[in-house]
């Protein structure tokens, strides 16, 4: 039997791979609360992780990303999804909170980070308060290796809820806001609100 000596050319020599894990669903779904659940299980395993948020997204606090349960993680707020690949450094994992609000760059970034050996783990609405895809979220689905949809409950009749209804009369895509704002709705309430 011949074995080919290791000259180089086989994927045991190749970099480490990374890749794209996106977390996506409504408001109040665990979007975040998930985000940090990997995040915390990176950090048992001794890996180097880097958190992002948009510096717009001061709803609970400047440097944290806080889930709508409390839980909370440290996080680097940034203006622009270029300033991510520039933060990131040597890290093996890097998380992004609130996706949607990012510029169109998020996704280049995430696959130079990926393509860099880094696992990336994006959180963020698919859609917003009309019913329409949000912002980068749908390309982000697309590249993504894993793709995990999370659900709330619908506030009106407690079935499985997909949607983001805007309870306040303001009209501007982008409203930070809580349940003073938004409730969770299945199809049928969304729709027929």
């Amino acid at each position: 039997m011949f074995i080919e000596p290791n000259n180089g050319s086989h994927p045991q020599n190749y970099p480490r791979s990374g890749w794209v894990e996106v977390i996506c669903g409504s408001m109040f779904s665990g979007k975040t609360e998930e985000l940090i659940r990997r995040l915390n299980r990176a950090l048992i395993a001794r890996q180097k992780v880097e958190i992002f948020k948009p510096a717009l997204d001061t709803r609970y606090h400047e440097q944290h990303i806080v889930s709508h349960n409390a839980v909370s993680i440290r996080s680097t707020p940034v203006q622009t999804a270029g300033e991510i690949l520039l933060l990131s450094g040597d890290c093996d994992v890097v998380g992004i909170d609130e996706a949607q609000f990012f510029d169109a760059q998020i996704l280049d970034v995430c696959n130079a980070l990926a393509s860099n050996g880094k696992r990336v783990i994006v959180a963020g609405l698919d859609m917003d308060f009309l019913g329409n895809p949000f912002g980068c979220m749908p390309q982000l689905m697309a590249v993504a290796e894993y793709v995990t949809k999370v659900h709330a409950i619908c506030v009106v009749c407690g079935e499985i809820a997909n949607y983001s209804y805007r309870i306040s009369p303001a009209q501007e895509r982008i409203l930070l806001g809580e349940t003073d704002s938004y409730e969770a709705r299945c199809r049928r309430h969304f729709f027929n609100g």
